[in-house]
């Protein structure tokens, strides 16, 4: 087979083309994978919606949650072998020499690389990437559901690990669609106490089953006190804001407790991507913003380690590759309740 199955952004804004192209090959350093499954996530549709521009390569392919097995090694790649299954997220590829990388901080280094922005993604049953950004996965892994652990699992695992919790601390976890899904999990993974936050009540009940302790809705009045009472004396520690609405962040940064912390990881369209802060309750409340983005190679491998030891899991519907487009506008339309996910013929 010298072909592969793709869809394939070729205008912003327009549909994905659904057609063939030669299979790639690998270049020195990287490996060639045969996709089973990519997660839809809603960067996808900002991508693709030209929300952050035009992405540096076109035409493209998008998907950044892959998971397949390796079928081929470029020039100087040893490992992972042929026939490992893998997973290919985000972020994918870093200078590693520049003092971002070397401080650990590889998710905002000037040359980073986004799989499905700025190198061809996963809507495809073949993608190439670089070795030394995979991670390993089990054999047996149940591919569709594991899927977006790299993308919604480890984005809000590395947010709850910059926050620097102890255990025990009452988490918001303001938005519980695909990613506040994957972050109350995660809270309780850590040890945390997640109170999650929707305006959707079967949502809601979602977050319940995976873990949290209570939920809130997100149109009731004093949304931030209520968030209070349900802490208690110890105090709303953090806030994960998943949810793109500029009223989540306001609601955060309220709500929680003199030194605790908001992270942002939301992407709210650009018109709506300014917040009015109290300077003075910043600074004599000690309260902390977090910005978080996705994560690095180190993040992935403790995402997915505890993800794998604590049975942690997306709630998904599949559907075929060629429905990618209707994938994209269900996302749109909000008409997701947990995570789509395309598999391969």
């Amino acid at each position: 087979m010298t072909q592969m199955t793709r869809a394939l952004m070729t205008a912003i804004g327009a549909t994905l083309d659904l057609g063939c192209d030669a299979i790639p090959s690998p270049g020195p350093g990287e490996v060639l994978i045969r996709v089973a499954v990519c997660g839809v996530c809603h960067s996808d549709v900002h991508i693709v919606d030209g929300d952050w521009g035009a992405p540096p390569m076109m035409p493209l392919i998008p998907g950044h949650e892959v998971v397949g097995e390796v079928i081929g090694l470029g020039a100087g790649v040893t490992a992972p072998a042929i026939g490992t299954t893998v997973g290919v997220a985000w972020n994918g590829g870093a200078c590693g020499h520049c003092r971002a990388c070397l401080e650990g901080e590889e998710t905002i280094c000037a040359q980073s690389e986004g799989t499905g922005y700025s190198r061809p993604g996963g809507y495809a049953d073949h993608i190439v990437a670089r070795a030394a950004f995979v991670v390993v996965l089990p054999r047996d892994i149940d591919a569709a559901r594991f899927a977006p652990v790299l993308c919604a699992g480890v984005t809000t695992y590395r947010g709850l690990k910059r926050a620097a919790l102890k255990p025990g601390a009452h988490v918001a976890i303001i938005g519980c669609g695909g990613l506040g899904q994957m972050a109350v999990q995660y809270c309780r993974a850590m040890g945390f106490r997640p109170i999650a936050v929707d305006l959707d009540p079967g949502k809601l009940e979602l977050a319940t089953r995976l873990g949290a302790v209570a939920t809130v809705q997100a149109d009731e009045t004093d949304v931030p006190q209520k968030l209070r009472d349900i802490a208690g004396e110890a105090g709303l520690r953090a806030a994960v804001v998943v949810a793109p609405a500029p009223s989540a962040f306001t609601q955060a940064i309220a709500a929680i407790s003199p030194g605790g912390a908001v992270i942002f990881i939301a992407l709210p369209a650009k018109t709506r991507d300014y917040l009015p802060i109290s300077i003075s309750d910043m600074a004599n409340h000690e309260k902390r913003l977090i910005g978080s983005n996705v994560g690095t190679r180190v993040d992935l491998l403790e995402a997915v380690e505890l993800a794998l030891t604590a049975g942690i899991l997306a709630d998904i519907e599949t559907l075929p590759l060629q429905n990618a487009n209707e994938a994209l506008d269900r996302l749109r339309q909000g008409r997701v309740p947990g995570r789509l996910v395309l598999t391969m013929a």
